[in-house]
């Protein structure tokens, strides 16, 4: 992902990223001689290079701050998988299933290059046809083949008609 940020600052400047990184993982994506410790990397990592980047001390944290923006934002807003590794399936899968289950309304999209999610389209397609996923949440996952794709397919994103309607508003 800091590969990602360093893009994404170049073409729009650094306040258009804010990466949200575990300090252990400080030293594989950005700063490969450093330590991973939150006061190292907090003098290591240059905005003017990665973005706005907060240091957080685990995964759940991680993933917390990230949903909680994604959810907080504007018309279009969303999450996007880029091709991944495991940590990206279980990322995706988590925010599919808040779809689903109505903790949040956003987009969830597959930026499928080079048919590398061709696969997990097949998996749904049969897990539908097994059953072990409904009809109407077929089209919570959606794909996109390029970029210009993925924001049109936010702008117009709609919830699947097979979404629970639970209220999560309880404490």
């Amino acid at each position: 992902m800091g590969e990602v940020a360093k893009s994404l600052v170049a073409l729009s400047g650094p306040s258009a990223v804010h990466g949200i990184i575990p300090a252990p993982l400080i030293r594989y994506e950005q700063i490969p001689a450093s330590t991973g410790t939150a006061a190292d990397a907090k003098s290591t990592i240059d905005e003017n290079v990665y973005g706005r980047t907060t240091i957080v001390p685990d995964m759940h944290t991680r993933k917390q701050l990230m949903a909680k923006e994604v959810m907080q934002g504007g018309p279009g807003s969303g999450f996007v998988a880029l091709s991944g590794g495991y940590g990206t399936l279980e990322e995706l899968m988590e925010v599919t299933t808040w779809n689903q289950l109505g903790i949040h309304d956003c987009g969830v999209v597959l930026l499928n290059v080079e048919g590398y999610y061709d696969g997990l389209i097949e998996w749904v397609r049969t897990a539908v046809r097994a059953g072990f996923v409904g009809p109407g949440n077929a089209g919570i996952l959606v794909e996109a083949l390029d970029a210009e794709e993925v924001v049109r397919m936010l702008r117009e994103y709609r919830v699947a008609e097979g979404r629970y309607q639970l209220d999560w508003s309880q404490k």
